[in-house]
């Protein structure tokens, strides 16, 4: 596991997840950040990874990597359940080096 900064989507207004997508590449520098979801919201970080890439961070990320899979957890009834899951990676562009 590294120690990449990782957005968990869900409930919240959506433009937060945007804002925190953006701060960790502008205010924090990070070189990646890893958006997190699973079931009904994963459409929602889609979403929230293209309008954080192409809106407000456009040439500066681009995608590095999409994971998905299946956990399996209990629900309230004790049953086993698998819902999708989703991870996708957003890097920041490298710039390049200047020779003298």
């Amino acid at each position: 596991m590294t120690d990449e900064p990782t957005i968990f989507i869900g409930n919240k207004p959506f433009m937060n997840y945007v804002t925190a997508v953006v701060m960790q590449f502008t205010a924090r520098n990070a070189p990646s950040v890893t958006i997190r979801a699973r079931g009904k919201f994963i459409t929602r970080a889609v979403d929230v990874a293209e309008v954080a890439g192409k809106r407000f961070l456009e040439g500066n990320v681009t995608l590095k990597n999409i994971g998905i899979g299946s956990e399996a957890f209990q629900n309230e009834d004790n049953k086993t359940i698998r819902v999708s899951t989703i991870a996708i990676t957003l890097e920041r562009i490298k710039e390049p080096e200047q020779t003298l």
